[in-house]
């Protein structure tokens, strides 16, 4: 017979003794204390019988002292267990409800003193924001209650428990509980009492919740407030001051919905508040609220009647060193962070976050589709979700108390939008019992949940990493191209609902790519409604490496019995919050204007032409921006200036003359315009940029010749030729600098996405379904290409090598020609790159590498005029734009958590080699007969050995820097998790050449 212990750890209930029904999470004048603080500690390996250390005369001196709020997996370096990462699988056996016998659990204690006031309140309630996973309550050894729901508020009655002076609470927390089942949620584990505990005075006559639900219409705004009170408690008077509202009502039946008139609404744009305080004589409570009617009309999702495009990102609460633990200054600054990079709408994945989030948002302004703390994706094997408890009756009223908790507790909020009934849980009955609920009890927000793939019980259609082909397809009228998982007729009814993708582009180590095709079709098909980047924030936990370097763990990096990897290293911002080049890319993918310049358009002459400016925003205009232009010549600033831009409503646009602009004829000229803040906010500065555009206004030049020299003849290629020399055909010194190369370089250390399967591109032809394109780079020897060189021949100052690069167990081969010869004073490079035939799949890159030792000025930097100042790729060079950039050669690279592939700036035109900020080298890049220009990446390590490494630390020490010159580079795609690279930025085995101008520093 199982024990009564193991009983209540695998019952699917959601424990018992809290408070029914939840409260909102409400500012009142009503007495509270919190409890955070130091709390005695003591981990035990399995959950013990024995509670007697809820009792009051209970040793605990030799207990350890641990922060409440905090993970213990995160305290004692170690001597509290250890993290556990999985993205899917279930780090217990799948046995639900059961779970195993070894079940790390925490019991703590703390003592407080309770004024003796407050022994006149009518209640005392002991409340706890987050608790993972089940916990049981005892104060002054009474047994109180249990409760799950990690991420949900959970409050208690100890008024009977409680006396004056000095009380003791205790609390026993399991790890692992039948609770566990329903939050599998790509994150890490992380056991313990990590939010909040309130020790809150209910005083009699209280208000006990309060709920405004607004709307607005017409210019009025509308108030239906629900004031949840005993009959004693009224009269009940609801003021809003700044509008010089006061409602008196006398009894609960009088409170009623009410008309305002001159209030603003509120927006993600435009987030306009007002305090709104409900009293009766005992207790007021006070709550921010903004007026906005959220719908559904047709298949558009509307805010204040006006078409959302929710430009989004999945947020989960981390952090590398307290886990998921709220700190409010951090929590600001992430959102303030989101807000400069263009970011209006979260999705709270996979759970509430802390209650205090949500302020900010309403505060700083989000569209946020609030999610339910569930999730079982551990059942889906090979799609079959087998026991699954999303269907079972067993499980209900743990589904439905859920989403209460998560619908009750923030539903005051302006900020949310729509409510999500949890994420990857399949389909069944139980998740259409809270869509019924939330349906009954706020009929003012749609229902999302994308598992709903037939849209049986959800109010939009979502999707999670739909291709941009699928995306078209979905938001095409009249198509008859089946929808996932849908018949004809559940298809034909989810076209006729608004779309979304909930998760798409997935931001893992270098990358996304393709985020502008995904937002150009938003712009063509008003069905769809943009959708949430997964994810946010890279998950790493601060760790340190054997030689005592800092670092970021993944998962794995605990000894795991069972962990998903560096799979929760995917965010638009590294662990230690740096924005990662893809969040520049987002940024200015889904910037809130569109410039669109006319004109005469061929560069000659000084005429400036014009630029349309259109406003996308929601439902701000542009009374807030400045419009700055800048005229450059080769990346140099000649001119500068306002532009003129009259203030344009939302969706408004506008036709703006352009300056004249000085075009040279010895340079290329670029016109910048920008808009900018005009004055400071709570999330930017004055000046800060919002949107920008670029016009490429340079008159038309032609490319060099190439000159081929006559009388070649055989040599053993010891020469030298200007500032080269070379040695049987190999360079050795450029401007009296050991310099090796130019070599063959076809291979990159792999991204993540190029070590993903989850997907293939369409029309693609060169890409093996199931299989990475890593793994099939690997396969085909090109990190391991060795060379066979054929001839070496010389004319008048020149110098030509060919030779035949393969690898082992490869019959496939490229034939490398290199050309060096004198033109004038400068030293020209012509690379020749040819594949042989039978080569099947993408190529990472198609380039050239220098190696560049060590040496008394180490190479350390780099100046250049071409794309920059972030990294970019074939599918990701909106962020980049054309100017005169310089950094260190470190911080040309990106940190990602796994070491790979960064650092490539694109078409570059200019490039100096830098030591200590002096220059060594000058390169020019001569475009190819099709105008294309190449690529460079400055580094201190090769792809190989940064192939070979999992973090940074194991990385060797360099004393050499690596130049790579790139005719082209694969795209990047998002096939970690989602598509693969487009077809268009895919690159094929092709002939490619690379021409340098070469000068000494």
């Amino acid at each position: 017979m199982p024990s009564q212990l193991s009983a209540y750890v695998s019952d699917p209930t959601p424990g018992r003794g809290a408070l029914r029904p939840a409260r909102s999470w409400l500012h009142s004048d009503a007495p509270s204390r919190s409890l955070n603080g130091d709390w005695r500690f003591r981990l035990s390996p399995t959950a013990p019988a024995a509670e007697d250390f809820a009792a009051e005369g209970f040793d605990d001196d030799g207990w350890d002292a641990i922060p409440v709020p905090s993970h213990w997996v995160l305290q004692g370096d170690g001597a509290h267990g250890r993290p556990i990462y999985t993205n899917i699988r279930y780090p217990f056996p799948i046995d639900p409800p059961h779970v195993p016998d070894e079940n790390p659990t925490g019991d703590y204690r703390r003592h407080f003193d309770l004024p003796a006031e407050w022994t006149r309140a009518e209640r005392v309630v002991l409340r706890f924001d987050g608790v993972e996973s089940l916990f049981k309550v005892w104060v002054n050894g009474d047994e109180i209650g249990s409760a799950s729901g990690s991420r949900l508020a959970h409050e208690f009655d100890v008024t009977s428990s409680l006396r004056p002076g000095d009380n003791l609470v205790a609390v026993r927390v399991h790890q692992w509980s039948a609770a566990s089942y329903l939050e599998d949620q790509d994150q890490w584990w992380l056991p313990g009492i990590f939010r909040d505990v309130t020790l809150i005075a209910r005083p009699a006559g209280g208000i006990e919740d309060v709920w405004l639900r607004t709307g607005f219409e017409d210019g009025r705004g509308r108030i239906d407030p629900e004031v949840t009170a005993e009959p004693a408690a009224f009269p009940v008077t609801l003021r809003i001051p700044e509008l010089g509202v006061e409602r008196v009502w006398d009894s609960p039946a009088q409170v009623a919905p009410f008309e305002v008139e001159g209030v603003r609404p509120w927006s993600a744009e435009v987030p306009r508040l007002y305090e709104v305080t409900v009293a009766s004589a005992a207790e007021t409570v006070t709550v921010r609220t903004g007026f906005r009617t959220v719908e559904i009309r047709g298949d558009r999702f509307l805010v204040n009647g006006r078409r959302v495009v929710f430009h989004g990102m999945n947020r989960h609460e981390t952090h590398p060193e307290r886990g998921r633990v709220f700190d409010e200054a951090h929590a600001r600054e992430d959102l303030a962070l989101m807000k400069r990079f263009n970011v209006n709408a979260i999705r709270t994945s996979h759970y509430p976050p802390h209650p205090r989030l949500l302020d900010l948002a309403d505060e700083l302004g989000f569209w946020v589709v609030l999610e339910c703390d569930l999730e079982t994706h551990g059942f889906d094997k090979d799609g079959a979700w087998t026991g699954n408890p999303s269907d079972d009756p067993a499980w209900r009223e743990a589904y439905l108390d859920r989403v209460r908790r998560t619908v009750e507790r923030d539903k005051n909020h302006p900020s949310v939008v729509m409510w999500s009934l949890g994420n990857e849980a399949g389909t069944g009955g139980n998740l259409a019992a809270m869509s019924a609920w939330v349906h009954a009890r706020d009929a003012g927000r749609p229902v999302h949940y994308e598992g709903d793939h037939t849209g049986e019980y959800t109010d939009v259609y979502s999707r999670m990493y739909a291709s941009v082909a699928e995306t078209e397809q979905i938001g095409t009228d009249g198509s008859r191209a089946p929808l996932q998982g849908c018949t004809p007729s559940q298809g034909a009814r989810q076209r006729t609902k608004p779309f979304l993708l909930c998760e798409y582009a997935h931001a893992m180590g270098n990358g996304p790519g393709a985020l502008d095709q995904y937002e150009e079709l938003v712009h063509r098909h008003p069905r769809l409604h943009g959708g949430f980047v997964w994810e946010w924030r890279d998950h790493g936990i601060r760790a340190t490496a054997p030689d005592g370097r800092p670092y970021y763990a993944y998962g794995g990096d605990f000894g795991e019995v069972v962990h998903d990897g560096n799979f929760v290293m995917d965010g638009m911002v590294l662990s230690d919050g740096v924005p990662t080049p893809g969040l520049h890319e987002f940024k200015a993918v889904v910037q809130p204007l569109r410039f669109t310049f006319d004109g005469d358009g061929d560069g000659a002459g000084d005429s400036g032409g014009a630029v349309t400016v259109a406003n996308l925003r929601h439902s701000a205009d542009t009374s807030d921006l400045r419009f700055r232009w800048r005229v450059e010549h080769d990346g140099r600033p000649v001119d500068a200036g306002e532009l003129e831009v009259p203030v344009l409503a939302a969706g408004g646009s506008a036709r703006v003359p352009l300056p004249r602009i000085a075009v040279s004829g010895e340079s290329e000229t670029w016109l910048t315009v920008d808009a900018v803040l005009a004055t400071g906010t709570a999330w930017a500065a004055e000046g800060h940029v919002v949107a920008t555009a670029q016009l490429d206004r340079s008159t038309r030049r032609a490319v060099p010749a190439v000159r081929l020299p006559a009388d070649w003849r055989r040599s053993d290629g010891t020469l030298t030729l200007g500032i080269a020399e070379f040695t049987e055909g190999a360079l050795v010194r450029l401007a009296g600098r050991a310099v090796a190369g130019p070599r063959l370089e076809l291979f990159r250390a792999p991204t993540d996405n190029d070590e993903g399967t989850s997907g293939v591109a369409e029309e693609s032809d060169a890409h093996v379904p199931g299989v990475s394109n890593a793994e099939l780079w690997r396969r085909d020897g090109l990190d391991r290409l060795t060379s066979r060189l054929l001839s070496v021949e010389t004319a008048a100052n020149a110098l030509r090598t060919v030779a035949r690069v393969s690898a082992a167990d490869s019959a496939s081969s490229v034939t490398v020609e290199t050309v060096w010869s004198l033109e004038g004073d400068q030293l020209e490079l012509r690379v020749e790159i040819e594949p042989s035939g039978g080569w099947t799949t993408v190529w990472p890159r198609i380039g050239v590498r220098f190696d560049l030792p060590d040496g008394a000025a180490a190479v350390d930097g780099a100046e250049w005029f071409g794309l920059g100042p972030h990294e970019s790729y074939p599918d990701s060079l909106r962020a980049a734009r054309t100017g005169r950039f310089s950094a260190g050669v470190d911080d040309l690279r990106v940190d990602y958590a796994r070491p790979q592939e960064t650092g490539h700036r694109s078409r570059w035109r200019e490039l100096e080699l830098t030591s200590g900020g002096a220059g060594v080298l000058r390169l020019a890049a001569v475009p190819d007969v099709q105008g294309r220009l190449p690529g460079f990446t400055l580094s201190r390590h090769t792809p190989q050995q940064v192939a070979r490494a999992a973090h940074p630390f194991e990385l060797p020490r360099s004393a050499t820097s690596h130049l790579f010159v790139d005719a082209a580079q694969h795209g990047l795609g998002s096939r970690a998790c989602g598509p693969d690279v487009w077809p268009e930025f895919a690159l094929r085995p092709q002939a490619r050449t690379i021409r340098l101008r070469i000068t000494a520093g």
